[in-house]
């Protein structure tokens, strides 16, 4: 169902996206498609300056509006600035939050297309004034999709296009280089605590990837503190230290991704990185709901789960369960190890 006068896509258009890495990759199949529909459209992105690293120099992002959520106030004040020196055609306010919906207001354009008001938050409905109609709640995937729906525009075929691009290789192939052995990459922890799994079942993952499955583990993500604690709980539980690659930036982390035969990690950002990359994943899920924030239509056989009970046909919800995570134990994650080596090792999946 489109909505009136959204059919097509306009040639100047401000996507409204705020949020962490995973929700910045699922909005690149969307931009893609957009792009597909017009080649002339230009897309300009308000977007916060960790994940503006990712897609910065992607073939359908023209231009970035940095959003700095921690001047405050004053991140507010620097995008008002910046938009009002531009005028678009069409605004979409892929999220429904109030902050979103404020920068939906202060960005120019005779239409803003955001949520019904049924699943718009803290008074973000208010702000726009075209809304997709209302759908039960799916993957945030196809969630995104249904913006695509509303203009009359095809997903399909999905495309992510995340890299490594022309300039990178070298980087991946330095590092690649470097290793002897099959790539397992880990997340460590996430921004937060309950999307984490124990350091010291990962510790004892890690030593069977090492000594049972000939693998060079590899620790990525960022160098908060939290990421950091974790790092150094696992190195002093383990027989053969992993390599460590915290903090190598989201773009070398594409290439370290790309490289590798396995993922292992929770619910953020550098698991749905790799299904963009279609690198086979571990994803070990408990606090959030798989169906709607899972591997999208990838991998679910590598998905250990313990978000549900056993048995449970649980529905697609926003739904969090505090403490499930501790549910994973580490003959589960090995059990999805050797599904992947039954099943993935040695070809790119299709």
């Amino acid at each position: 169902m489109t909505v009136p006068d959204l059919h097509g896509v306009p040639d100047n258009i401000c996507i409204v996206l705020m949020s962490a890495v995973g929700d910045t990759v699922h909005v690149l199949p969307v931009i893609n498609a957009l792009k597909r529909a017009n080649p002339r459209t230009r897309i300009t992105w308000v977007l916060q300056p960790g994940p503006a690293t990712l897609v910065r120099g992607h073939r359908s992002v023209d231009e970035i509006v940095l959003f700095d959520r921690s001047l405050g106030l004053r991140a507010f004040a620097a995008v008002r600035s910046e938009l009002a020196r531009r005028r678009f055609d069409l605004v979409i306010d892929l999220q429904v939050y109030f902050k979103a919906g404020l920068v939906t207001a202060m960005s120019r354009a005779p239409i803003k297309l955001g949520f019904d008001r049924a699943r718009a938050r803290d008074m973000n409905w208010l702000f726009t004034n075209r809304k997709i109609p209302a759908y039960p709640v799916q993957h945030v995937q196809d969630q995104y999709f249904e913006f695509l729906a509303a203009m009359g525009v095809s997903p399909e075929p999905l495309e992510w296009d995340l890299g490594p691009w022309e300039g990178e290789q070298e980087w991946q192939r330095t590092f690649v280089s470097s290793i002897d052995r099959p790539i397992a990459s880990i997340v460590v922890a996430t921004s937060k605590p309950e999307k984490d799994w124990l350091p010291e079942r990962w510790a004892e993952v890690i030593d069977s990837l090492d000594r049972d499955f000939g693998m060079q583990v590899v620790l990525v993500g960022g160098r908060s503190e939290r990421e950091l604690a974790a790092e150094r709980a696992v190195t002093q539980r383990v027989e053969n230290k992993p390599r460590s690659e915290l903090g190598s930036g989201l773009r070398n982390l594409v290439s370290i991704i790309d490289s590798s035969a396995l993922i292992l990690s929770p619910d953020t950002g550098p698991l749905h990185m790799s299904v963009a990359l279609n690198r086979p994943v571990i994803s070990l899920m408990g606090y959030t709901n798989p169906k709607r924030t899972g591997p999208y239509r990838r991998f679910h056989d590598l998905i250990v789960d313990a978000y549900g009970d056993p048995g449970e046909n649980y529905p697609i919800s926003m739904e969090n369960r505090p403490g499930r995570m501790a549910r994973i134990e580490p003959r589960q994650v090995l059990e999805k190890v050797q599904i992947w080596r039954d099943r993935y090792r040695g070809a790119r999946p299709k």
